[in-house]
């Protein structure tokens, strides 16, 4: 028996689908009057053109599913249906197109007829997407904040076109460097200035790069969000995080964190080799783990003593095992030299615990995004898992490219096979290590312990073949409690902050409509008598001189 299509949509809409159908899907049954049905059908496909409530949208969604499970239900719609796309990701829908073309509507079909899921959306999907709030709704001094942040990331982004990719003068391109230093240090004044402390001092302070990469033809296209899972199992769901992680990493991802990054000093043919590596010994890391059935318990356990071997290779992977360079006469591997010289210990603070990726990867166990429970197939809970991954790649590949920096700086000949080219130079090179230095204090002694007592954490996501920092919202009070004495401070003075500023506040307004009374009430009745005496003044002295 040919597997059943049940297929609702409008006349006009349905009688195009139908011939759609007939043509490309010929082993298809199409059935648009549930009365025609022979059974159960195998799969919905419900194409909607015209405007809904999302909350109706959402009801009749649910009230398909139910009446006709477990059929799997695939939902089309049309360019014009203004649905952001957050509450897309919420349907509940095995499969979710957006004006897709024929040969993807055909291949969603099949894919949800062998037991997968497919998302394509045009609009792309962000963490943190600003909301569009008007003047009116707002106080005088968000809306100074809104509107200078506007001005300067407008200029932020006329700048950034014109270095991407590099060209003019180097003149031309020193100035421009210069007046994006500019910019950013007057974004930042103005979230100290008119914005609450959790902005004026956390990432958001800094601006993203990633945002304001130019738009146009192929760039517009590549902003689209698909995910496919052939299979909705823990395999599938590696399968289609691997394909697209592959995608982004393939060109070197440039960096759009707002923040200085060792990894952004490597050419970019080996930023994307580190980063593939480091991808592909998470795979071997995760088939290795799943084929040893490993508890649930203990994957944590697991990870953290294989991760000096994951980087090893990898690193060896990067800098390939059979060159070697000359030092000091003689010629050294450079895999070996930099294995030796790497501090593969090393872990960073800033990596959220791997438990919850790992069971989702191995076990496709439920994942928590935003406070709920997520099945592992299901689309949030797969690109919330697409970011904690390239998260591990970014902040890994961060750690061995400082290592790498360090053994440039006492292998002059390396520099030239691995660094930038404006890199070469031994005072650029010290520059740019002095400038991590100083950044990675800076984050130790301040913005990590903010960061802790406002329980946020920043995660480094992979967006138009860019790095970009994400700040996802989760309790930390046991990595706060773990500070030491310093960054404990740092903590006092922001509660200090926070319980003194409705005091200061209400004096600075005490104080205000002071002045106002004495400018009102008493200076000016006081100069409205003297001028008062001076008209009658004037008067006498008129009318004795008549």
């Amino acid at each position: 028996m040919t597997p059943q299509l049940l297929l609702f949509a409008e006349p006009l809409l349905r009688d195009g689908l139908i011939r759609l159908l007939q043509a490309r899907a010929a082993e298809l049954t199409v059935i648009s009057d549930p009365a025609d049905l022979r059974g159960a059908p195998q799969i919905l496909l419900w194409a909607l053109e015209a405007d809904m409530a999302p909350e109706q949208l959402q009801l009749q969604l649910q009230l398909l599913q139910e009446r006709w499970q477990p059929a799997p239900l695939l939902l089309v719609l049309s360019t014009g249906h203004r649905l952001p796309a957050p509450l897309l990701l919420q349907l509940p829908a095995t499969g979710l197109l957006e004006a897709p073309e024929p040969d993807a509507l055909i291949a969603a079909i099949h894919t949800l007829l062998e037991g997968g899921r497919v998302l394509e959306l045009r609009q792309p999907v962000s963490a943190d997407q600003p909301a569009d709030r008007s003047a009116a709704g707002i106080g005088l001094g968000q809306w100074l904040l809104l509107s200078g942040l506007q001005q300067v990331d407008a200029d932020i982004q006329a700048c950034l076109r014109l270095l991407t990719p590099p060209g003019g003068s180097r003149l031309q391109q020193l100035v421009l460097q210069g007046r994006l230093r500019e910019l950013r240090s007057a974004r930042q004044l103005l979230l100290l200035l008119w914005g609450p402390l959790s902005v004026a001092w956390g990432p958001q302070a800094r601006c993203t790069e990633g945002s304001a990469r130019p738009e146009a033809g192929a760039g517009a296209a590549k902003q689209r969000t698909a995910l496919t899972l052939q299979q909705r199992n823990a395999d599938g769901i590696w399968a289609s995080l691997a394909t697209r992680l592959r995608a982004a990493l393939a060109a070197g991802p440039g960096n759009g964190s707002g923040q200085l990054l060792a990894l952004a000093a490597l050419r970019p043919e080996r930023r994307s080799d580190l980063l593939l590596a480091l991808l592909d010994q998470l795979q071997m890391l995760r088939q290795q783990l799943a084929s040893e059935a490993v508890a649930a318990a203990e994957l944590g356990e697991h990870w953290l003593r294989l991760q000096p071997q994951l980087r090893q290779m990898a690193l060896r992977a990067m800098a390939s095992p059979y060159v070697q360079l000359p030092r000091e006469g003689q010629l050294c591997g450079v895999a070996e030299q930099l294995i030796r010289e790497a501090a593969l210990e090393v872990t960073d603070p800033e990596l959220p615990q791997p438990q919850p990726m790992l069971a989702t990867l191995v076990l496709a166990q439920p994942l928590l995004v935003e406070g709920q429970l997520l099945p592992a197939d299901e689309p949030r809970a797969v690109l919330h898992l697409e970011l904690l991954v390239s998260n591990w790649l970014v902040r890994n590949a961060e750690l061995l490219a400082a290592d790498v920096l360090a053994s440039c700086a006492a292998w002059p000949e390396l520099r030239r096979y691995l660094l930038r080219p404006e890199l070469l130079s031994t005072r650029s090179l010290e520059r740019l290590r002095n400038q991590l230095n100083a950044q990675l204090r800076w984050q130790s002694w301040w913005q990590r312990p903010v960061a802790l007592y406002e329980s946020r954490r920043v995660l480094f996501g992979l967006q138009e073949s860019s790095v970009v920092a994400v700040n996802l919202t989760e309790p930390r009070d046991t990595e706060l409690r773990q500070l030491g004495w310093p960054q404990q401070l740092v903590t006092l003075a922001l509660e200090s902050r926070d319980a003194l500023a409705p005091q200061v506040q209400a004096l600075a307004r005490g104080l205000g409509d002071l002045l106002v009374v004495l400018l009102t009430q008493v200076l000016g009745r006081a100069i409205g008598l003297v001028g008062r005496g001076i008209v009658q003044g004037m008067g006498r002295s008129l009318r004795a001189s008549q």
